[in-house]
């Protein structure tokens, strides 16, 4: 009689550890996709099934390399996205016009390069926010895509993106040509290599990189990929 008692103690138990589990489990699956739906405007590559690349060039110093980018881009017809950070634009507006004037897309790169997965909601609501209205004064149009800094953001920097109205973008290929053992040919390289279509590839304004933009976007044309911006590769 006493083992019976057991038993059907432990039928219990396992019932309302089994009922937890499942309500567990829907618990994680809705989560699951309500987190999908959140994140839904981060892109780290377009949405077009088709030969077209976009360049982005976030920009946080290396005043010295943009025209001659801009000079290469206008002899090829190309137009890309530039990230400039809200501090960069506010001492550099004239370098912001010049770049708008060549028909390239403009971004929001935040106003200080921070660690934004590091951020509150206010803080990141507060960076994106200050960085946009230094570039909207500038330019005179509103922005549509916000690149974090390094890459980094958490569930705030989602949140404030998304209540200001930006698109997140991030990358599909990575020319790290900060780096200061980046030469000329490991840039080249690392687009070449990795090439695909509706991919997004990150640089910045350095002396290697106007090195390898000629040879990059020749490999690119001659196998048929067109260059633009971010708003040309996402529906």
């Amino acid at each position: 009689m006493r083992f019976l008692i057991i038993s059907k103690r432990m039928v219990a138990i396992i019932s309302i550890l089994l009922a937890l589990l499942i309500v567990a489990s829907i618990f994680l699956t809705i989560s699951n996709k309500s987190k999908e739906v959140f994140y839904e405007d981060i892109y780290y590559k377009g949405t077009k099934n088709e030969k077209i690349i976009a360049f982005v060039c976030n920009i946080d110093w290396g005043n010295e390399y943009i025209q001659e980018m801009l000079d290469i881009f206008k002899k090829n017809d190309i137009r890309i996205s530039f990230f400039p950070t809200g501090r960069w634009a506010e001492k550099n507006p004239e370098l912001v016009k010049t770049i708008r004037s060549y028909n390239h897309e403009i971004g929001n790169h935040g106003y200080n390069h921070l660690d934004y997965s590091k951020l509150s909601y206010d803080k990141n609501y507060e960076e994106i926010s200050k960085a946009g209205k230094v570039i909207e004064d500038v330019i005179g149009e509103k922005l549509k895509f916000f690149a974090p800094p390094s890459g980094a953001f958490n569930d705030n920097t989602v949140k404030a993106a998304k209540d200001l109205d930006y698109k997140i973008i991030m990358w599909s290929i990575d020319t790290i040509d900060w780096r200061e053992d980046s030469t000329k040919e490991l840039i080249v390289n690392r687009v070449v290599g990795k090439i695909d279509e509706s991919a997004i590839v990150l640089m910045h304004p350095t002396a290697n990189t106007v090195k390898a933009l000629p040879d990059i976007i020749n490999y690119l044309f001659k196998n048929d990929y067109k260059i633009g911006t971010i708003g040309d590769i996402i529906n």
